[in-house]
């Protein structure tokens, strides 16, 4: 869009084009505009023009983690596309920040807030990580070999995220958008506040599960302990159980009895208008 395409547009329109827009959500369902025609907008202008079949690796085991994520970008520049990192020994905040096409493995396991704020790259962590692994996570894909902790996911907005294993607590809190999977169990309130995107759990779900949710979806496969506030179970329909069973089978966590035992939980919509109620009213639904 141009200069002069903005110049001939109203005040209205041109707040819209920019995105500087605001609307009320009350009573409304998450919406996004998307133009298939703006596929120059898929990539970052600084971003760089990588090789997956060029390959290095890192050895991480005396850098500290800005040397570790200096390096990373250094090799991007070199036209790396894949990348190894050895020896992460729980490293906090590897791999974070990444808005490039990449393909990263990590021989080991993380510590907080691994591979966060990132947007296209293809990540493999063959350990375990702590907290808030993927927070913000914008686009790509996120293989967790083994287990991970709360917070798994947090504000998500894109992309793939995968925990082979089990989770903590808050899982995808805040989730807007993209798909959690985990192959075990989450803790409590897992999908506490979710606005969109998709969670599947494979085991059982703790307590408080989906609690306050606006929208979004949350499948799981065990037990649920308990629902949270306007989390409600419904339906499971024909296109969720093709997509479960497509996502699932993708990472190879396809249970072999299917998907029908699945239990589906959305938004009951009872808080969608909560700013509208009198005290009275809020006590009733509190």
């Amino acid at each position: 869009m141009t200069d002069d395409d903005l110049k001939q547009m109203s005040q209205d329109e041109r707040a819209k084009a920019l995105g500087m827009t605001t609307e009320q959500l009350t009573g409304k369902s998450l919406y996004i505009e998307f133009d298939p025609e703006a596929s120059e907008r898929y990539t970052y202008p600084w971003s760089h023009d990588v090789d997956f079949n060029k390959r290095t690796e890192i050895d991480t085991d005396t850098l500290s983690t800005t040397e570790v994520n200096s390096a990373i970008r250094d090799r991007m520049k070199e036209g790396y596309g894949t990348i190894v990192l050895k020896n992460p020994r729980g490293k906090h905040s590897l791999g974070v920040g990444i808005l490039n096409k990449l393909n990263l493995i990590v021989e080991g396991s993380c510590g907080y807030f691994g591979v966060g704020l990132i947007d296209g790259p293809n990540v493999r962590i063959t350990g375990r990580v702590g907290w808030s692994c993927g927070e913000n996570m914008m686009a790509g894909t996120v293989v967790i070999e083994k287990n991970a902790g709360s917070t798994f996911g947090a504000a998500m907005r894109g992309g793939d995220l995968v925990c082979r294993g089990s989770v903590g607590s808050r899982t995808g809190i805040d989730q807007k958008g993209g798909t959690i999977i985990v192959g075990g169990d989450t803790g409590a309130l897992s999908g506490f506040m979710m606005q969109r995107g998709r969670m599947v759990v494979c085991g059982n779900a703790g307590k408080n599960l989906g609690d306050s949710m606006y929208d979004g979806t949350i499948f799981v496969g065990g037990e649920i302990r308990s629902l949270g506030v306007d989390a409600i179970e419904a339906e499971l329909t024909d296109l969720d159980r093709q997509w479960l069973t497509r996502k699932l089978t993708q990472y190879g966590l396809m249970p072999d009895k299917g998907v029908d035992h699945f239990t589906k939980v959305v938004a009951g919509k009872q808080l969608w208008n909560y700013d509208n109620l009198e005290p009275s009213e809020k006590k009733l639904i509190l």
